[in-house]
């Protein structure tokens, strides 16, 4: 957890929202530091993130989750503003990364438009394996060897997905300024597999779905039975869908190459049972990043499909 995101309380805790709010002077600073006595390293405060708040909400189920937010720079400034909104899966990960990202790239708005980044992280209580194997996975597999499947449960995504539904994005949407019709959803492995499985379930959920080197191999493909079901009774899927996967998430001779799931060739033909389906409104695009793999694949992924989905005001500057 991010410092300054740890601390449970009611409501939720302003993280820094002004930046430079109660900031000590420079002559303080320095009589402070003159002094000051060493400290022990393990006592040195967390960094905490500018205009960054941690949310807490419960779940009726019994289980309680931290929601991070991170808001543009000029948020308040704007109070009649809309902004469009980005969920991350993993935020353990994600969260630092997107924000980084939309603070470097964008040049406050000139190369990508301001949008309010949430973070979804674990449970309160539980590892990120523990959190995740459950709440992104739509299935309990087979276990076929000690190997498989290490997580002490599976096959919640849908639970998880009815969470968000009816708590987070409601909250979040009643809280700041939104703009639900651009709402976007990112997701990278088996996050980019619960991704998948919202799509095909309850796509009116996000606008656009970023799902990078999603696990379509979880369960023996589990996935392409639970889109045929929602092929039967359906025949529109309003969505934007951005599938990416590294060059090196398939078979080869190397080390940074799969050894067991061809997900080049799974991303490959999920794209084209989507297309194949003609569903009304549905928009898929496909991209192979060349040079990544599983690993590295998703910060080039993230900072291509923001400039996609979020463009700025322009013209677009890179120095």
């Amino acid at each position: 957890m991010l410092a300054g995101c740890g601390t449970k309380q009611a409501g939720c805790a302003n993280i820094a929202a002004n930046g430079s709010a109660g900031r000590p002077s420079h002559a303080e600073m320095t009589a402070d530091v003159a002094s000051a006595k060493p400290v022990p390293s393990d006592a040195v405060p967390g960094v905490v993130l500018p205009d960054t708040e941690a949310l807490w909400i419960h779940d009726p189920v019994g289980r309680d989750y931290p929601i991070w937010v991170a808001l543009p720079a000029g948020y308040a400034a704007h109070p009649k503003q809309r902004y469009p909104v980005l969920y991350v899966t993993d935020a353990l990960y994600s969260f630092p990364l997107v924000r980084s990202l939309r603070n470097l790239v964008g040049q406050h708005g000139v190369n990508l438009e301001d949008f309010i980044l949430v973070g979804l992280p674990p449970q309160q209580g539980l590892t990120s394996k523990q959190s995740r194997s459950r709440d992104y996975t739509p299935s309990t597999p087979v276990r076929r060897s000690p190997d498989d499947f290490s997580a002490e449960e599976y096959g919640g995504a849908a639970h998880y997905r009815d969470f968000l539904a009816t708590t987070v994005l409601p909250m979040i949407d009643a809280r700041y300024h939104t703009d639900p019709a651009r709402r976007a959803f990112a997701g990278h492995s088996y996050g980019g597999l619960f991704g998948a499985y919202v799509l095909v379930t309850r796509p009116e959920l996000f606008h656009t779905y970023i799902l990078s080197s999603p696990s379509l191999w979880y369960d023996d493909h589990v996935i392409d039975r639970i889109e045929r079901n929602y092929a039967k009774d359906h025949h529109a899927l309003h969505a934007q869908v951005l599938l990416s996967v590294g060059s090196y998430e398939t078979f080869g001779p190397g080390p940074r190459y799969f050894h067991q799931n061809n997900m080049l060739m799974h991303n490959r033909s999920f794209a084209q049972r989507l297309r194949s389906r003609h569903y009304e409104g549905l928009k898929v695009e496909t991209s192979v990043i060349e040079g990544e793999d599983h690993f590295t694949v998703y910060p080039t992924v993230l900072t291509r499909a923001l400039i996609a989905i979020f463009p700025g005001t322009g013209p677009y500057v890179s120095g």
